[in-house]
């Protein structure tokens, strides 16, 4: 975990490092002459921050600050990581860390977002360049995981080794380039694809809806998890990539594709393609763009999450460092005990203006969770306690963006189940908005039958008893919903 990063550079690539940093608890330092850099680094951090909300419900670290700078060398003061995001050209960045590489400490690691310049030629003006290392991302950093890791002539493994480990701090998936190539080994496939797109579309074969309409419908769903080469695996049937070859082989030698040759970019290729462009946006701009093209990532990283495949696991590896860092638990002996705040997301409001009721129920699992966190348990599938009957009384309304503190009492308990009652209140004026109920069963992964919760869970559980055995019994303990019996 770094505390402080240096960010040269700022736009869309950059503005998404300063959220993936930011969001992780990292104090950000940014130097970018653009004049609207802050606010496109605003923006970006709230799409972030909406995103991030969705995508998880482990506990995240407090926000880092943000801090914009006038030069790179302010960028770079006391920091211990310096990511380079400049536009792609070479002298460009070539200047930027030059100058900041000697004005940071010598073992500050130094990375580039580069797309395809060698590192080589990047690291060649840098004072101390052993420690730099390409760390190219994709859009969007903050959410999408892949880095890819390629180091120059003059690189020290020690330094790829090092930003490796920093970026799985972030949540992400670090791709280690055994050569150093132009433009590594994802954008390499991606223009391989771009390019024949192109010609598809100079050629009036197929709109740009329907060449994405090609990939999104097909192939792109099977990419999302399995990638390329075992999806040709599989679909050699039971002899696998060896009668795939055999069978599909001869076809590298018929002429279907134009990689070999550019189109010209000419003005009516141009005028085309940006007439249909925008015809597929439909009218949305491009933030409404973003926040769907980052809703639809965080459906498809969920869902891959449960198989623990791909990004999934990715994310489910990063969700576990989140509980391994959440801030200290209460104490046993505190009454009630305050194990979880949130905020009212935009999107849990309904068509009345206030947090749907589902909603409460969800902040109320969340403070479950954080209740189980506090006895002990990782939440990672094994022997926990499972939720076997909630009561939600709803007794206020909450608004967006408005903060909420969930207290909890332990009203009962055996060795098998836990008795228990949350009460919501929002932050500020200490209004009561909801409660709920619940009771929980100790359950054992193995056998998936009720059992003894393990003894040191039990004593931490009679502790809190003790504590909270002198509190007065909640006045809605023990309703039940008051209809009259026919």
């Amino acid at each position: 975990m770094v505390e402080r990063v240096g960010l040269l550079g700022g736009g869309v690539i950059g503005g998404g490092w300063a959220a993936r940093f930011l969001l992780d608890g990292a104090d950000v330092q940014l130097y970018d002459p653009a004049p609207d850099a802050d606010r496109v680094v605003a923006e970006t951090l709230d799409n972030a921050r909406r995103a991030l909300r969705r995508l998880t419900l482990a506990p995240l670290p407090a926000e880092g600050s943000l801090t914009l700078v006038g030069s790179p060398e302010e960028a770079v003061e006391g920091v211990g990581f310096v990511q380079e995001s400049a536009p792609e050209r070479e002298p460009l960045k070539r200047d930027l860390l030059a100058r900041a590489s000697r004005a940071a400490d010598r073992d500050v690691i130094f990375a580039s977002s580069t797309s395809g310049l060698l590192p080589s030629r990047l690291q060649a003006d840098m004072t101390a360049p052993e420690r730099f290392t390409v760390g190219h991302p994709f859009n969007p950093v903050y959410l999408l995981p892949l880095v890819e890791l390629c180091g120059g002539e003059r690189t020290a493994p020690e330094t790829v080794e090092r930003a490796a480990e920093l970026y799985r701090a972030l949540g992400m998936r670090p791709l280690v380039l055994r050569k150093e190539v132009d433009a590594f080994v994802a954008d390499r496939l991606m223009e391989a694809l771009w390019r024949e797109a192109l010609w598809l579309v100079a050629d009036d074969v197929a709109t740009v809806a329907e060449i994405d309409d090609a990939i999104r419908f097909g192939a792109g769903l099977r990419w999302s998890f399995m990638g390329t080469f075992l999806t040709y695996r599989i679909a050699g049937g039971q002899a696998g990539m060896r009668h795939f070859m055999a069978q599909f082989g001869p076809t590298l030698e018929l002429p279907w594709t134009k990689l070999t040759d550019v189109p010209v970019l000419d003005d009516e290729l141009l005028e085309k393609l940006v007439a249909q462009s925008d015809d597929q946006a439909g009218g949305r701009t491009t933030r409404e763009l973003e926040r769907l093209r980052d809703d639809c990532l965080v459906s498809v990283m969920q869902g891959l999450r449960t198989h623990g495949m791909a990004a999934g696991a990715t994310l489910a590896d990063f969700e576990r460092s989140l509980q391994a860092r959440a801030p200290a638990p209460a104490a046993d002996g505190d009454v009630p005990l305050r194990l979880h705040e949130t905020a009212v997301a935009p999107e849990w409001i309904d068509y009345n203006g206030h947090a749907h009721e589902s909603r409460f129920l969800q902040v109320f699992g969340d403070a479950t969770d954080a209740l189980l966190r506090h006895l002990g348990f990782p939440l990672d599938g094994g022997d926990v306690y499972f939720t076997v009957e909630t009561h939600l009384c709803l007794l206020g309304q909450a608004c967006a963006g408005e903060r909420l503190s969930v207290t909890t009492q332990l009203l009962d308990h055996d060795e098998k189940r836990l008795h228990v009652f949350h009460s919501l209140y929002r932050m500020g004026d200490d209004a009561l908005l909801a409660t709920a109920e619940q009771m929980l069963l100790h359950v054992d992964a193995r056998t998936e039958r009720a059992a003894p919760a393990a003894p040191g869970v039990l004593a931490r559980v009679a502790r809190i008893a003790v504590a909270h055995a002198a509190l007065p019994r909640p006045d809605r303990a023990g309703r039940a919903v008051g209809a009259p019996r026919p």
